[in-house]
Formats: structure tokens, C-alpha cells, sequence
């Protein structure tokens, strides 16, 4: 337990709706060594719902963090969320009752600019729930969704549609705390199933009768963001019409159908495919696309896809450059490989002659060392591999390069936001200025057609195959930047017309070799927290196969859906 004095305790009546700000915000950042806390109290018959607007503490919560009670004491057991860096999702709380206390510590380093929240009182029966479903499509959710639920929570929806139909549920966001074996704490139960954490082995639940009952539990701490879900009648022997049906009852566009992606979810739209000329029949009978044989994934679930394929016998090693050599050259202070990489993951980097497979210093001087960029260690003898890394810091005494927070003087060059943040995978909405290089290209007449990457305040990085030949003109696209709701501009929101375009001379409209372009804007950005560049990496980098990376825009977060108005990752 947090033990506080009450003369650092502010009161706060929320019957009128207003803010709190951490000690210094937005000017500066709030103070080292600090506890303070807000006691929230609501009128009778009411709850407090309190939102942040912005939230950026310190990434480590042993070091600075945000505690919210659902109670005006710290008791452990009534805590709602402990928080601290940039998170990610839905930052809305709501009491059980008519009191919160809201707890902010910060240690001796590392102060950054803290957060502001907005209060106010809501009716207590705002938090009901469930109900009885008679219509044979609709749509429900935790209390409160998208905010996190209430602690203390209890609803049952009872759906029935007409006798000669069954029913079906689709969850489409699902976040109901931890994934423990029981589910002891917060959970969904349905079909006699409890359901809780953050990934669903299946999201779509059937009854076989016309009836069916959900769920929902949650106790007196730690909420979460809950979920939404939508159901529908059917009838059994025709549940999806005009549509494919998946195994599990999921129905899915008949061009997902045989399209070589898992939109199902358990492979069922793959199976008893026809293989087309560009994929590859696996053993199991998926098909996949040629290009992902051989590299080193296994894309079809039996490894038949990557049997076969010219390898180095055991006891050899395989260079990047396809040549095969015994294990024994390795590290051996030669180039054996005849590209470095046989030295290229030694504790001792070789000066090699240069070539496609090595890093080439400012002194124009090549290393055998793989991805030597920004390691933290000195490999060039210029240092050149470590002079432009992704580097941050806070100065308070210099005046502001962005427009938000006073106290922030950003000296990095490219690639990292302002303020780190966690990452939420599957395609969900980010937060504002998460993604500051991310740019909305607007065709004339047809708003968002194509994303793009900001590389410095006059250049933007795209792919190729937004120019078809009918919309080549750079006089007919528009570049949003800054921008997170397609439609809702706001303050950091800049536009630019589009100067000129150039694609790569040799891209392939039909394999999409070279899909690339570089467009050149009317006039100079200014760089901020919401529009920043991002790094390239040198032309030697390596992405091994299989390795993660992240996909921003406004695009389908599944192949044939439908657009998002907001941005996501995934």
C-alpha cells in the first residue's frame, strides 16, 4: 500500500465536468521525487468517468506511474489500472460508485510531461447492461465500450430468435482481463464457456437451438476495455447465404475464397483449392504463393514448403551470397564467404572490399559486421555507424521545436516518435502522433487512395502502384499529414500539394518488383510530434524471413474488407 499525507491531496467535486492536469503540464514536465493525488467525489447516484487526453509518463512503472482507485484510499484490492509510458487503447475509466482517487508518483530522473484527464459524472445506470435480444441481427457490449467497463459489473443478454433458426455470435474486439486458466477474474461465459485475456482461439460462438445466453462478470479491480460483438440468426442448413462458409460457422466473401490467406481463421476457405499458376500446392493441400517458397518460413503449416530447397549439407555454412562453406572458416579473420557474411557475426568485424553485402562507412572504408547500424558499439573508425541513430531527450530550458508540450526539444533525426509507446496487435485503432510518419494521399474526387512514409520535410516515400497510368499526374493527389481520422482534420493536420511523383524505372505491374516511389511536395514541412520522418536503413540491411514488422494506414485489416476511417496497426 502507498501511504500519502493529506497535504498533498487535492479535492475535486466533478458535478461540473473540468480537468486535471499533473503538477506543470503542458509547460513543463512534472518534478522528480513527487506523490500527488486527486480525490474524486460525484454527487449520489452517479459515477466519475474520467479520460485522458494525453497521457506520457516514463516507460518503466517501477519508476514513475498513474494509480486509479475505484475508492478515495489506496486499497490494493480497488485498484483500476496502473499506467505509466504512452499506452495504447482505450484510456476511460468509470467507478462503481460516486468516488475515484487518482495517484501519480515519479522518481529522481527522467521526468517527461505527464498527462492531462478530463472528469465528469454520469448517471450510475449508464453502467447497465444486457438484456433480452428478440431481433435477428444486432449488436452488444461490455458497459461503457470503448471505455474500460466498471469493476463490479455483472450482465446477461438472453437472445432468442424464431424457432426454425440458430444463432450465431461474433466477437469483434475482445479485451476482458487475464488470461487465466478458470478465468477467475474478469470473464465472458458463453455456451458454458469462460472467456477472458486478449486473443480468443476462436471469435465465433454457435447455439444449436434458437436461443442462446452471454455472460459478463467483472470484479472490484484491474478493468480492461471489454469487447463488442454482433450476432445473427441463421438457418441452419443455409447460414450463410451469398457467402462462403467457414467451418466454424464464419462467413467470409466468396472472393476470400481460395485466395491463399487464413480468413477464417482455421483454414477451412483454403482447403480443397485449386492451385492458380502463381502458388504453390502444399502437402496439406493449401495453397500459397510461389514467392514464399524457400524462405525459411513455414507458410503452409507442414514445412512442405520449404522442403527441397538447395541448402548447405550439415557441417557447412550458407552465405548470403549462396555459396556454401565448412563451419570451421567461421570467424576465422578471412573472407571465405566472399561477402563478409561467414565474419559478419563475429565479436571482431573484418575490413573487407566492398560489395551489395557489406556496410559501407562515411570513410567510404566497408565492414564485415551484419547490421552494424545503431548497436551501440563502435565499428566504423569514424563512428559514422552510430552518428545517426534514433536518439531523444528532454531539455527544459530551451524553447519548444513542437507546439504541444514546452519543455520538449527533440534532436532526433528520423524513425522514432517523440515518445515511445506500446504496441497492440490485430489491427486496432492507434493513438495520435504514434505513427508521426504516416501520411493519408488523397486522389482528387476519391479522398484517402494510398499511404505514405515521411522522409523529410519536403519528400514522402510510396508504393508504385498508386500511379496507374490515369492518375500519374502529380496535379491530382493531395497529401494529408498528421491526420488520424480520415475526415477529421485537427490542429497538427497539414496538407500539401503534390509537386511531382517518381516511380521506380523499373517496377513490374504484374509481380510488383520495385514497388516503389518518391513524391516531392509543393512546399517544406514543419516537423513535429505528429509529422516526423522515418529512417531508412542502409542498403545492406538484412530482414531475415519471418521477422515482425508493423503496417499502418487506413486500409483493410484483412484482406477484402473494408476500409478504417482511423488509423491502425497491425
Amino acid at each position: 500500500m502507498i501511504q500519502f499525507s493529506e497535504r498533498n491531496s487535492i479535492e475535486v467535486h466533478v458535478r461540473k465536468s473540468g480537468r486535471i492536469d499533473s503538477p506543470g503540464f503542458p509547460d513543463t514536465s512534472y518534478p522528480p521525487s513527487m506523490s500527488q493525488k486527486w480525490r474524486l467525489r460525484a454527487d449520489r447516484g452517479h459515477r466519475i468517468r474520467l479520460d485522458f487526453h494525453t497521457l506520457i509518463l516514463e516507460d518503466d512503472c517501477q519508476n514513475d506511474f498513474i494509480k486509479i482507485y475505484d475508492s478515495l484510499a489506496p486499497i490494493e484490492p480497488r485498484l483500476l489500472t496502473e499506467q505509466c509510458g504512452y499506452p495504447h487503447g482505450s484510456l476511460s475509466f468509470v467507478s462503481s460508485g460516486n468516488v475515484m482517487l487518482v495517484i501519480l508518483v515519479t522518481n529522481k530522473e527522467k521526468n517527461f510531461p505527464g498527462f492531462r484527464a478530463f472528469y465528469s459524472q454520469i448517471p450510475a445506470d449508464d453502467g447497465e447492461c444486457g438484456g433480452k435480444l428478440i431481433e435477428d441481427r444486432g449488436t452488444f457490449s461490455s458497459p461503457l465500450f470503448p471505455a474500460n467497463y466498471p469493476p463490479k459489473s455483472f450482465c446477461t443478454w438472453d437472445i432468442q430468435v424464431p424457432k426454425e433458426k440458430f444463432v450465431k455470435v461474433l466477437f469483434k474486439k475482445f479485451a476482458v482481463g487475464k488470461d487465466t486458466p478458470g478465468c477467475l477474474d474478469d470473464y465472458v461465459e458463453i455456451n458454458n464457456q469462460k472467456l477472458c485475456g486478449n486473443e480468443l482461439k476462436t471469435t465465433m460462438f454457435t447455439s444449436q437451438s434458437n436461443k442462446m445466453t452471454i455472460q459478463f462478470k467483472s470484479d472490484p479491480s484491474h478493468v480492461s476495455q471489454g469487447f463488442a460483438a454482433e450476432y445473427e440468426a441463421f438457418i441452419p442448413t443455409n447460414p450463410c447465404p451469398g457467402k462462403f462458409r467457414c467451418s466454424n460457422n464464419m462467413c467470409i466473401n466468396t472472393t476470400q475464397h481460395c485466395d491463399g490467406f487464413n480468413d477464417c481463421g482455421d483454414n477451412s476457405d483454403e482447403f480443397s483449392c485449386k492451385c492458380e499458376a502463381m502458388q504453390m500446392e502444399c502437402k496439406n493441400g493449401l495453397c500459397k504463393t510461389k514467392f514464399w517458397r524457400c524462405d525459411g518460413v513455414d507458410d503452409c503449416g507442414d514445412n512442405s514448403d520449404e522442403e527441397g530447397c538447395v541448402k548447405c549439407t550439415e557441417g557447412e555454412f550458407s552465405c548470403r551470397n549462396g555459396r556454401c562453406i565448412s563451419k570451421k572458416l567461421l570467424c576465422n579473420n578471412k573472407d571465405d564467404c566472399g561477402d563478409g557474411s561467414d565474419e559478419s557475426r563475429c565479436e571482431k568485424s573484418l575490413w573487407l572490399q566492398c560489395s551489395d553485402f557489406t556496410f559501407r562507412c562515411r570513410s567510404g572504408r566497408c565492414i564485415s559486421k551484419l547490421n552494424p547500424e545503431c548497436d551501440g558499439e563502435l565499428d566504423c573508425e569514424d563512428g559514422s555507424d552510430e552518428a545517426d541513430c534514433r536518439r531523444f531527450s528532454m531539455h527544459t530550458r530551451t524553447r519548444p521545436r513542437t507546439h504541444t508540450h514546452a519543455n520538449l526539444c527533440v534532436f532526433a533525426e528520423c524513425g522514432i516518435p517523440p515518445f515511445r509507446s506500446s504496441r497492440i496487435i490485430g489491427g486496432q485503432v492507434s493513438r495520435e502522433g504514434e505513427w508521426p510518419w504516416q501520411v493519408s494521399l488523397h486522389l482528387t474526387g476519391k479522398g484517402h487512395t494510398c499511404g505514405a512514409s515521411v522522409l523529410n520535410n519536403r519528400w514522402l516515400l510510396t508504393a508504385a502502384h498508386c500511379f496507374p497510368d490515369e492518375f500519374a499526374q502529380a496535379s491530382q493527389w493531395e497529401a494529408f499529414l498528421g491526420l488520424h481520422v480520415q475526415g477529421q482534420t485537427n490542429e497538427w493536420t497539414m496538407t500539401r500539394k503534390v509537386k511531382q511523383i517518381i516511380v521506380h524505372e523499373r517496377f513490374d505491374h504484374i509481380s510488383f518488383d520495385n514497388d516503389i516511389a518518391l513524391i516531392e511536395l509543393d512546399s517544406n514541412l514543419t516537423l513535429n510530434q505528429y509529422i516526423w520522418p522515418i529512417c531508412l536503413p542502409s542498403p545492406t540491411y538484412d530482414f531475415p524471413a519471418g521477422q515482425e514488422a508493423w503496417i499502418t494506414g487506413w486500409g483493410a485489416t484483412v484482406e477484402g474488407g473494408e476500409a478504417m476511417p482511423t488509423r491502425t496497426s497491425d
